[in-house]
């Protein structure tokens, strides 16, 4: 490709964006693209003709010395901008290593190949990036499938999956997607957060985790609520750490994300039907795989459906100590929430029935909230309490006081005991935990 052609195709994609044009109209544009590619190739036929028995090479060696051979002309910061883009295609997603690297960034939106946006602290910003088109996008797509066994396509266009580092991964593709394919990174910190973190953030009080911890510790059942994004899964991987080393955990999720350190752990995963429509395995099938297990707690990601059930009755038959989350808006919610959920397994049972094995099976409910300034903050934490009519009772024991926000957006307020002394408090004294009065007061 000539000067001339580069530079008539750099003016078309600035004269596009000035007009906003529909990305669709807007051509990739690489100056050293063909380089790249070239070096990519090479690298593609050694690895074909290289035999097993030969010595593992170091990758980036390989391409810095291929960059230099190919490239003596070009400045070092230029060769050193190329190595490791180069790297970044062999080795990872291309260009949004960059921002995996990143590590003030949390989330990363790609909607199309020409747009995409990230979240930093809570705020949505569109970055300069500009992938090559639909199908590098669906190469991607394909890049992080692959490995978990999992696939993107026109017979199953939906997909979740998960990066090494445990980030959660989003992909759709069309027809489904009439924009082209689109794809949602949600990062995961690579030193997981803490209870102190979460303190140090605002996003709950010394007192509540001190609640907590002797919660989990008590084996009290918990299930954490919130909206999209608030923080859930977080949570539950911070309380998931409080359990003892000495017992046996088994963990279940759609993608596995939680990052316990206990020594005995057994992490289960779901898996979707094949392009046969064969080998599906739910949430729901692990569940009650994990009750032949001997577990002393489970631990399942997120209950959406009917595996509900089956968590109940787990929770109501000596497996206490098991956690999990649920998309709801408050304590109340949640509730209401799991009723549909047990519903959708298929069973006629009575609303009251259900009520009644929710009430004997969780202890505690803690609600997780996104604010307006995009801080995650416990909101609520209730204790249920028992059954009056046909109700579920709740009681609050923690509760955050909205005061308004401040000028540049950030939420004021402070995390509030209501004063009541849990019923919980009695379990916590029968494995020899004593709650304080400093907790409650």
């Amino acid at each position: 490709m000539g000067l001339l052609e580069r530079l008539e195709r750099a003016k078309l994609v600035k004269a596009a964006q000035e007009k906003d044009v529909q990305p669709e109209t807007i051509e990739y544009y690489d100056e050293y693209e063909e380089f790249k590619d070239k070096i990519h190739m090479t690298l593609v036929k050694r690895a074909n003709t290289s035999s097993p028995d030969e010595k593992p090479v170091d990758i980036r060696t390989v391409i810095s010395q291929l960059v230099e051979d190919g490239g003596e002309e070009l400045p070092k910061s230029t060769k050193l901008k190329l190595i490791q883009q180069i790297y970044d295609e062999a080795q990872g997603l291309g260009p949004l290593e960059k921002l995996l690297r990143d590590d003030s960034i949390s989330e990363i939106m790609v909607n199309g190949p020409y747009s995409v946006y990230v979240e930093r602290k809570g705020r949505l910003e569109l970055t300069d990036i500009k992938l090559k088109d639909d199908r590098y996008v669906m190469e991607l797509i394909g890049k992080i499938a692959g490995p978990i066994g999992r696939r993107c396509d026109e017979a199953s266009p939906m997909l979740d999956a998960r990066l090494p580092d445990g980030s959660r991964v989003n992909a759709i593709i069309p027809p489904l997607s009439l924009k082209g394919p689109s794809l949602t990174i949600r990062k995961f910190s690579k030193v997981p957060l803490r209870a102190e973190n979460l303190i140090e953030f605002g996003s709950a009080s010394f007192q509540m985790m001190n609640f907590l911890e002797a919660c989990v510790r008590a084996k009290a059942n918990i299930i954490v609520c919130g909206g999209t994004g608030s923080g859930k899964t977080t949570l539950l991987n911070i309380l998931s750490a409080y359990i003892p080393d000495d017992e046996r955990i088994v963990t279940i999720e759609d993608s596995a994300e939680l990052q316990l350190s206990q020594r005995h752990t057994i992490t289960l995963e779901s898996r979707p039907a094949n392009a046969e429509g064969m080998g599906l395995v739910t949430i729901r099938d692990l569940v009650r795989n994990a009750l032949r297990m001997r577990p002393d707690r489970i631990v399942v990601g997120e209950c959406r459906s009917g595996e509900t059930l089956d968590m109940l009755q787990a929770m109501n038959t000596g497996h206490d100590g098991s956690m999990t989350t649920a998309h709801a808006n408050s304590s109340r919610d949640v509730i209401s929430r799991l009723e549909t959920m047990v519903l959708m397994a298929g069973m006629d049972l009575p609303v009251k029935a259900i009520r009644e094995q929710i009430s004997s099976a969780f202890d505690i409910i803690v609600n997780q909230a996104r604010m307006k300034d995009g801080s995650r903050k416990i909101v609520e934490i209730s204790e249920v309490v028992g059954m009056e009519s046909d109700v579920v009772t709740l009681q609050t024991i923690y509760q955050f006081n909205l005061e308004g926000y401040d000028n540049t957006g950030k939420a004021l307020g402070h995390f509030r005991p209501t004063g009541i002394w849990p019923r919980v408090a009695a379990k916590m004294e029968d494995r020899g935990i004593h709650a304080l009065d400093s907790w409650f007061a």
